[in-house]
């Protein structure tokens, strides 16, 4: 019986989570002319979340251009060399939401030369939905945004078989693509897989139920989107609390007010909980937990909280509180997958600047140990010329130690970005092993 009230407290706050948390972030990925863009804009339309005078300008644009119908692309293409070339060149976030949900899209490109976009646009993706032309099956970069999906272990996959009505609805083509991605899908670290057959320029099974593939009982994109469960997407388990501010109001009615404000990194807080501060690791209680709207009991990912402790302890942005028993890694040595974002090539033995969590350090590039043929998925041991958008498994030395978890475990505290001190440009963002 105990057993059994754990059990049920556990979903009663993973109910809660999953309410509060109604924003989901997605993100499309595909080869280029799967129509990506196109299905977007099918979102927005069919949802009634463009307003008539957008619609009318991209029906007006479509028209001078001599195109059949309205381009729904031109949506999200707003570079004019996107509208220019038909492509996605950046990445275009766009806002819409439904009486269930709010959602953030995440349109992303699908040329080979734009991967560090891709990486960009998924890096906080609940979801990914990766586009595959029925005509043409599978491609190389269906297999190359797979395994991106996959390293930044966005937690769902939603593959949409687009461009049905030109191959007559055909089941067997469905069936055949949906056959060959799981076999491809189970040599990757993928959770959860599902198959929608779809027309972003119909619109068939993006909103509305399509009567042309009768054969099919799943759900819609909508529908799929509107209800998939992302609460539990979080690390409910490992409490880690960057602090990025300490709250001193330095006023008479709050003379001895110290609170540590920051967003939670993962596992569940509670007022009264013991608890470690690092880098010290000095231990404490929790005295209070606020947010805007006052007091609170409990906190949790990804809330942004102010905490304050029982005991006045050194702490300031950078630190980290934690509990005493589950600690994360502190270490000086990192090791970490690198998507390379710059035009000037990784430097082995270069120094960068260090961005992870609320700390900055600078680090040294200690070694190269493979760069990362994401088509074959094939380590090359030998080519240590890592140039924009590769991939490649590094080991950095920092300067100050960094608290730190696995990527698979925590997406916020297993990443970074490198940072070109000379520029201040981004260089590379790391998951780290």
């Amino acid at each position: 019986m105990k057993g059994q009230a754990v059990s049920d407290s556990k979903n009663q706050l993973m109910d809660n989570i999953d309410q509060s948390t109604e924003l989901l972030r997605f993100t499309t990925a595909g080869s280029v002319d799967d129509g990506k863009s196109t299905l977007i804009g099918r979102l927005l339309y069919d949802s009634k979340s463009i307003f008539e005078d957008q619609y009318e300008a991209i029906r007006a644009t479509s028209e001078r251009r001599g195109e059949e119908g309205v381009n729904l692309a031109l949506l999200t293409d707003g570079l004019k060399a996107e509208r220019e070339q038909g492509i996605t060149i950046d990445v275009a976030y766009r806002y819409f939401a439904t009486p269930k949900r709010k959602f953030i899209i995440a349109d992303t490109p699908g040329h080979i030369e734009y991967t560090r976009n891709m990486v960009t646009g998924a890096s906080t993706a609940n979801v990914a939905l990766i586009l595959i032309d029925a005509r043409n099956g599978i491609v190389e970069q269906t297999r190359r945004h797979a395994f991106i999906s996959s390293l930044l272990q966005i937690p769902h996959l939603v593959v949409c078989i687009n461009k049905m009505d030109l191959v007559d609805y055909s089941e067997e083509v469905y069936n055949t693509i949906k056959e060959e991605f799981s076999q491809f899908a189970s040599k990757l670290d993928v959770k959860d897989v599902h198959f929608i057959p779809i027309s972003a320029l119909i619109g068939d099974n993006v909103v509305d139920r399509s009567d042309k593939t009768p054969w099919y009982d799943g759900t819609t994109l909508m529908y799929y989107l509107e209800n998939v469960h992302i609460g539990s997407d979080h690390n409910f388990i490992d409490c880690r609390f960057p602090v990025q501010h300490v709250i001193r109001p330095y006023k008479d009615e709050f003379h001895d007010y110290r609170g540590y404000a920051g967003r939670i990194a993962g596992g569940i807080f509670k007022k009264g909980d013991d608890v470690m501060i690092l880098p010290s690791g000095f231990t404490t209680k929790i005295a209070k937990i606020e947010t805007y709207d006052g007091e609170i009991e409990q906190a949790y990912p990804p809330m942004s909280v102010t905490m304050l402790l029982e005991d006045d302890l050194d702490l300031s942005r950078g630190g980290m509180i934690v509990r005493e028993n589950n600690v994360p890694d502190i270490e000086q040595d990192i090791e970490a997958m690198i998507c390379w974002f710059s035009d000037q090539p990784l430097r082995a033995r270069g120094k960068y600047g260090i961005m992870h969590t609320s700390q900055d350090a600078r680090c040294i590039v200690k070694e190269i140990r493979y760069k990362l043929n994401i088509n074959t998925l094939h380590r090359d041991e030998e080519d240590e010329s890592i140039q924009m958008n590769d991939i490649a498994r590094v080991v950095l030395r920092t300067t100050k130690p960094l608290f730190t978890d696995a990527y698979r475990k925590n997406r916020i505290t297993g990443s970074f970005v490198l940072i070109d001190e000379g520029t201040n440009n981004t260089v590379g963002a790391g998951m780290i092993i």
